[in-house]
């Protein structure tokens, strides 16, 4: 049986500029075409679990616009179960603006539109799939309150409770009691607990309740710590990036798929190291992730005893 995983999250349609570099304040950049693909930090990572082999029920909002139909056809071919995606007619689907310069490094705002809508109650209607799930995965583009509740479910069903804190924002002291990880980069981390060094910002978490962080750190691979005494750094892999955009987003799909298989931590990171390393070599976000084959492949070609240093920026 493949894992089940349970996807709480955004869906949004990115248009995205490809410029020589990132625009400063005040700063008008000429780029290149308009590219528009999906994306959504929540529809990312239920996307890179279903081509990781993983049965996924997406839990979210869409608008009954022409992005949300868009998002609707993209879903059902990647093979989600979208039973538990609620089409707003009162609101437009998220729309994220992305600037991608030479060296794939990005810059983003979203508009959230219906993924602001997303409530507790779309989560209660689907306990049914958190009882037969292993992994509950979180993110923070829809409503804290609608983070809160979907955390108590999961840990009532006794699932893996994993959230990405990304936006990093402030988080009610009960969601880290509820987690079994978290899972921000280096700079959601610092704004969650104004710790700038990794192992302190890990500590941090810790002592909020949390059983594990993964605090992913770009090139150079990503911190674990864990309440049982884990103090461990797992390197990440040297590849030349093209676009950085949902790097992250890889990494937790696929982190998600390898503890629902039961992997242990360190290997369940190294894991997902593989996928996010192969995303950034590919433009857009959805279109990047990689296939569970494509993952398989990629680790049978690295050194035994190596797990050298991802380029690009932290994730």
């Amino acid at each position: 049986m493949p894992p089940h995983l349970v996807v709480v999250g955004s869906s949004n349609t990115d248009l995205i500029v490809r410029a020589p570099q990132l625009p400063r304040a005040g700063e008008t950049v000429l780029g290149g075409n308009l590219a528009t693909a999906a994306g959504g930090k929540g529809a990312n990572q239920a996307v890179a679990a279903a081509r990781l082999g993983a049965r996924v029920t997406f839990v979210a909002r869409i608008g009954a616009d022409v992005f949300g139909q868009q998002a609707v056809v993209g879903l059902e071919r990647a093979g989600l179960d979208l039973r538990y995606l609620v089409r707003d007619p009162a609101a437009p689907s998220g729309v994220a603006l992305i600037v991608v310069d030479a060296q794939g490094q990005n810059l983003i705002a979203v508009a959230p539109g219906a993924n602001q809508g997303l409530t507790p109650a779309d989560v209660e209607a689907a306990r049914p799939a958190l009882a037969k799930a292993q992994v509950l995965l979180l993110q923070l583009e829809t409503p804290v309150e609608t983070v809160l509740a979907a955390a108590r479910a999961g840990r009532a069903a006794g699932l893996i409770v994993i959230l990405n804190p990304a936006p990093a924002r402030p988080l009610p002291a009960e969601l880290y009691a509820l987690l079994d990880y978290v899972t921000p980069n280096e700079r959601e981390a610092a704004a969650l607990t104004g710790q700038a060094e990794p192992e302190a910002a890990a500590g941090a978490l810790l002592a909020r309740g949390v059983g594990a962080a993964v605090i992913t750190l770009g090139a150079a691979g990503a911190w674990l710590a864990d309440r049982w005494g884990r103090r461990q750094r797992v390197p990440a892999f040297q590849v030349r990036p093209v676009d950085t955009t949902a790097a992250g987003d890889a990494f937790n799909g696929a982190l998600g798929v390898a503890l629902a298989r039961g992997l242990p931590l360190p290997e369940a990171a190294r894991y997902a190291h593989a996928a996010a390393a192969l995303s950034v070599t590919r433009a857009g976000a959805q279109p990047s992730l990689p296939a569970q084959a494509e993952v398989e492949a990629f680790l049978a070609a690295q050194p035994a005893a190596g797990m050298p240093g991802v380029g690009g920026s932290a994730f």
